[in-house]
């Protein structure tokens, strides 16, 4: 069965490798998971070897308004009449050798856990995977000018000093739950460590996020010792929150939630640097 969802195209050659994940949907706001490992993806020039069949995991279909409906169906572009593009949910896996890296961007399933998770977890095995790193993000308050926090959460209480010595915190939460948490779950019966690196972002903004995708990928490359050209990131960085600033500033009721953030935000900093 997991052999049918699998079609691996090339055997990448790696020794022990990290496999990162990103997943659409869930924890995907302002495209940080996804836009973050793909963007690695293109620094790297990543090379894909595998997918994973969409087929049994996704709702297309989904009954109700137009707004929910349009979430699972899938996007189409037509142009004078003629059909161009549609464009289905897509599981692929990318290696990097020199980095001994896999990497995996996908759509979170909507439909049968499980065994999406045995797939991942079978390339996992196939490949000698002892480490899985997911990147996300979820909205919180953390201002659009200042760098977002990074959380973590791991599967082994060992792990949890080694990430935090990368400026994380860790995280505290109690709640609705995504798939790579139910995978966590799993992942000490394959002998796998797994850990989650997730970015706050602001709540108060919709659309990509290129200036906390930057600020992951920096700190992503710092662990994995990757070397990135990243100035088109930081620059895409800068103009979005030119932009975004410009946008508040017209806004007086925005512009003072975002002052006060901007002060919780140093003073949280302030009280932090005073205890150590």
């Amino acid at each position: 069965m997991l052999d049918d969802l699998l079609t691996i195209t090339r055997q990448p050659q790696l020794d022990e490798p990290t496999l990162m994940l990103a997943f659409s949907g869930w924890m995907d706001g302002g495209d940080v998971s996804t836009g973050t490992v793909q963007r690695l993806v293109d620094l790297l020039e990543a090379r894909p070897f595998a997918e994973i069949d969409p087929e049994p995991f996704y709702i297309y279909n989904f009954p109700g308004t137009m707004e929910i409906s349009a979430l699972f169906r899938p996007h189409i572009e037509i142009e004078n009449g003629l059909l161009k593009n549609i464009k289905m949910p897509a599981n692929t896996f990318y290696s990097h050798e020199e980095a001994n890296l896999l990497l995996f961007v996908g759509k979170e399933p909507n439909l049968q856990w499980r065994l999406f998770g045995d797939c991942i977890l079978r390339m996992a095995d196939r490949l000698s995977v002892k480490r899985i790193l997911f990147v996300g993000s979820f909205g919180g308050t953390v201002p659009h000018t200042r760098e977002p926090r990074l959380y973590v959460t791991c599967s082994d209480e060992k792990l949890l000093p080694e990430m935090e010595q990368y400026g994380v915190g860790r995280t505290g939460y109690e709640g609705p739950g995504s798939f790579t948490t139910y995978l966590m779950s799993r992942a000490p019966e394959a002998k796998i460590e797994m850990s989650s690196l997730v970015a706050e972002i602001p709540a108060y903004l919709q659309g990509a996020n290129p200036m906390c995708i930057a600020a992951v990928t920096r700190r992503l490359a710092t662990m994995f010792k990757l070397p990135l050209e990243i100035d088109s990131l930081r620059e895409a960085s800068t103009e979005w929150e030119l932009d975004v600033s410009k946008a508040v500033d017209e806004d007086e009721e925005l512009a003072e939630q975002v002052r006060r953030l901007e002060q919780e935000y140093d003073d949280e900093l302030l009280e932090r640097d005073s205890e150590t």
